[in-house]
């Protein structure tokens, strides 16, 4: 990704009426484990500091983000439709100024649009929404043929971080014996694996039409002094993915 101030840019070909960023952990008011830029209202943070971060995270823009109630499903909520009723871990739309917002801490956030720079979307998934088809979900909610789709993996856990058992394994092989290659056996501990979540999306999207996917570089575990991570810290905060269509963009 590319370093945008406190912010983060997917590194990708997206047309100009495209504005996608992805916050790191500085900027913020929150101190403790949610420090600083903590955009989660549900980790135990004061709601009055998390309220003044997710305006630092918007950068000024007019339009306010759909905050989806996440739940590790594969909901995709269409923002052309108005604000979801439902729980989602996805959100698309075609509609200049609505902003497509997901919150992670280490699981996936994956952005999306189409070549000509008429559709956004971002998506949440962590091993269950993955396994399950969250990313799949949102390509068909896209509306564009995938080969006219890009696609791009920000910031999650790494394969040398993320220890998983065997039924974490076996819910990707079974339906795709090639995810295997995404899994290492932890010789010294029987039954455990370690697990390569953006590779896994990867294989997912290419398999799902999308030719061009790129990110999933950076690791969340790895950089405490940049990311927040729910599997290193236990009690921490949640970084955001936005992305919109620029007014007049079409």
């Amino acid at each position: 990704m590319i370093e945008d101030g406190v912010f983060l840019r997917p590194d990708w070909p997206a047309p100009g009426g495209v504005d996608a960023w992805f916050t790191t952990r500085a900027g913020g008011v929150s101190p403790g484990p949610y420090a600083s830029l903590n955009l989660g209202l549900h980790v135990g943070d004061d709601a009055t500091r998390v309220a003044h971060n997710r305006q630092v995270a918007l950068r000024g823009l007019a339009a306010q983000p759909v905050w989806l109630q996440q739940n590790h499903g594969t909901s995709v909520a269409d923002l052309d439709d108005g604000p979801p009723l439902a729980p989602a871990d996805a959100a698309v739309t075609s509609r200049p100024g609505r902003v497509c917002t997901v919150l992670v801490a280490d699981c996936l956030p994956v952005f999306f649009c189409d070549r000509a720079g008429t559709r956004v979307g971002v998506a949440h998934a962590g091993w269950r929404g993955l396994a399950a088809g969250v990313l799949e979900a949102t390509v068909r909610s896209m509306r564009v043929a995938p080969r006219e789709l890009l696609a791009y993996i920000g910031p999650a856990i790494g394969r040398a971080a993320f220890e998983v058992g065997g039924e974490v394994r076996a819910a990707f092989c079974d339906t795709d014996p090639r995810a295997g290659a995404a899994f290492d056996a932890r010789p010294d501990q029987p039954g455990k694996f370690l697990a390569d979540l953006p590779a896994l999306a990867r294989m997912r999207l290419q398999a799902s039409g999308i030719e061009d996917v790129r990110g999933g570089e950076r690791c969340t575990f790895a950089d405490p002094a940049r990311f927040f991570s729910y599997r290193r810290d236990g009690v921490t905060g949640r970084m955001g993915a936005f992305i919109h269509l620029h007014p007049g963009a079409r």
